[in-house]
């Protein structure tokens, strides 16, 4: 009897939660972000790359949230947040890992002038 009573909590319990990855979260706000802050970039980490400061949605207005080294993940870009006005209203991009960076440089291969260069600096 006690197993059916844990069994059919655990069931329960599971349809009220849904578990979605944070890159999942969609900000769509009426009001236009402020303009970004000017932020200096501090001298390259090898292994990491910069992550610029940006504007995000939070308890109902924009919050700077200040940037950060992220560790690099070979054969990927990142791609910084950034804000997108559609019909009126503001859409949030989240920060997010791209392929197409074959040699490391950071730079995407579309607008990379050597995406091979194995003599890269």
């Amino acid at each position: 009897m006690m197993k059916k009573i844990l069994l059919a909590a655990l069931i329960s319990a599971s349809f009220g939660t849904v578990a979605l990855p944070a890159s999942a979260a969609v900000y769509v706000v009426h009001q236009a972000p402020p303009p970004p802050r000017e932020e200096a970039m501090p001298s390259p980490r090898h292994g990491y790359v910069w992550a610029p400061g940006h504007w995000e949605w939070k308890h109902h207005r924009h919050a700077w949230v200040r940037g950060n080294w992220i560790r690099a993940r070979h054969g990927y870009v990142y791609q910084a947040p950034s804000w997108e006005e559609r019909n009126g209203s503001w859409h949030m991009r989240r920060g997010a890992w791209a392929r197409g960076d074959r040699d490391g440089d950071g730079v995407p291969n579309a607008a990379d002038a050597r995406p091979n260069n194995p003599n890269r600096n």
